[in-house]
């Protein structure tokens, strides 16, 4: 079944993209709860027309996002303090919450809905996070653990 996005659905797509998907899923889930509308050729035309208009809003809306990757960029690495034992095993775990309270303490506010971690941080060391600002502007962002 072919539909339309009317917000963005992780592992799926974006607001306005159209994406084939199981009957089910479409009728059962993403129809009633209004993240997406069948793409009907008039929904279709529908969308082209406001995409058409949107476009110059959309370009700014990017070029913020570049503009604030750039800002991430220049910060550098960055360094989180976490409690360990004395074998190097943190007590917990690092994740997209401390590195987003660690860049705003850099002058970055970032979402931290917006970061992910790759794997689990439970030991001190050097890692890569990205922060996936627009769908087009991903940002890796370096960071250490150390010992508190």
């Amino acid at each position: 079944m072919e539909i339309i996005l009317l917000e963005d659905v992780i592992n799926l797509g974006y607001k306005g993209d159209i994406v084939n998907v199981k009957d089910g899923y479409g009728r059962n889930f993403l129809i009633p709860q209004k993240k997406a509308i069948i793409a009907s050729p008039s929904a279709k035309k529908v969308l082209a027309e406001n995409q058409r208009q949107q476009a110059h809003k959309l370009e700014a809306i990017k070029n913020a996002a570049v503009e604030l990757g750039e800002k991430i960029s220049a910060v550098g690495a960055l360094t989180i303090a976490a409690k360990t034992s004395k074998t190097g095993k943190i007590f917990g775990a690092v994740g997209s919450i401390q590195i987003a309270e660690a860049l705003e303490k850099a002058g970055v506010t970032v979402d931290r809905k917006l970061i992910a971690v790759k794997a689990a941080v439970k030991e001190i060391g050097s890692y890569t996070a990205s922060a996936k600002l627009h769908k087009e502007v991903t940002v890796e962002i370096p960071f250490e653990v150390v010992s508190e």
